[in-house]
């Protein structure tokens, strides 16, 4: 009989508050989930506390921040009394995050591959040669053609596709167990937004890692993603699997789900979500 799987990562009841003039502001509540080897979206509208939650995973967060949770653990580590050096040791080497926009990631005077090689030479007591081939390697991993001539490029040389799957290798060539994507294609057209998904796609499928992805695209989650949660005002409201988007409860998902666009069906205008009070105190 088989054990079931420890889960990558595990946060319960986790709490979010950023300290302001006016006293302590609620961006995340009580939000709980697990995360196997798989790929877990958390969706909702913007300052719905999707990106926070993957902040804290990383206790990424301006001091001003307060987070709390019953349980917030990252396989044997918990991540709530870690010390600065064991999260150090976790970042990029253990969970990476890929950002939205490479062009503010990415150092603008540094060429592309000398910032690869330096984040597998952050984790790693190697040469800088073997460094430098790992991210060579990295670069045709992710499907770029020509990879020692994108080496030696700098950011602004790049297009945004390229600049994309650049941070992706930059993540990766740690050989993380977990990747949070920040709305990593919402800046690509649909063409190089699909090419830039089948290749992370395959990354996170070969490497078995867990991914948690971030974004306000549920038609786009739905055929990329194996579970969702839908994030509203800093609560989880629906919890669903990818497939069963259009099975949603939720009245938000619901009028989420409503309000999209579609080329088969023309409507003269979308409607518009309709809140209800009671959802901020569900």
């Amino acid at each position: 009989m088989n054990q079931p799987t420890q889960p990558l990562l595990e946060a319960e009841d986790l709490t979010v508050r950023f300290a302001t003039s006016e006293g302590l502001v609620d961006a995340v509540r009580g939000v709980s989930f697990t995360l196997g080897r798989e790929k877990l979206a958390i969706v909702g509208e913007s300052g719905s506390g999707k990106s926070t939650v993957g902040r804290s995973l990383l206790r990424l967060h301006p001091r001003s921040a307060r987070i709390e949770a019953k349980t917030l653990r990252f396989g044997d580590t918990d991540l709530l009394t870690a010390s600065e050096n064991a999260m150090r040791d976790i970042r990029g080497r253990r969970m990476s995050m890929i950002m939205q926009d490479p062009k503010y990631s990415l150092n603008p005077v540094m060429r592309v591959g000398k910032q690869i090689a330096e984040a597998y030479l952050a984790h790693h007591k190697v040469s800088r040669k073997e460094a430098e081939q790992r991210a060579l390697a990295m670069l045709e991993a992710v499907r770029i053609r020509d990879p020692q001539r994108v080496f030696a490029m700098y950011p602004h040389e790049v297009s945004g596709g390229m600049g994309q799957r650049i941070m992706i290798a930059m993540m990766l060539i740690t050989e993380p167990e977990v990747v949070i994507a920040d709305e990593p294609t919402s800046a690509l057209d649909v063409s190089v937004r699909m090419q830039v998904l089948a290749t992370l796609d395959d990354l996170v499928s070969q490497r078995g890692l867990g991914l948690i992805f971030i974004s306000h695209d549920l038609n786009l989650v739905r055929s990329f993603c194996d579970r969702v949660l839908v994030m509203y005002a800093g609560r989880v409201v629906e919890s669903i699997a990818a497939a069963d988007l259009d099975k949603a409860q939720h009245p938000y998902t619901r009028g989420l789900l409503a309000a999209l666009p579609s080329v088969d069906q023309r409507r003269e205008r979308l409607p518009v979500l309709q809140r209800d009070p009671a959802w901020l105190a569900a």
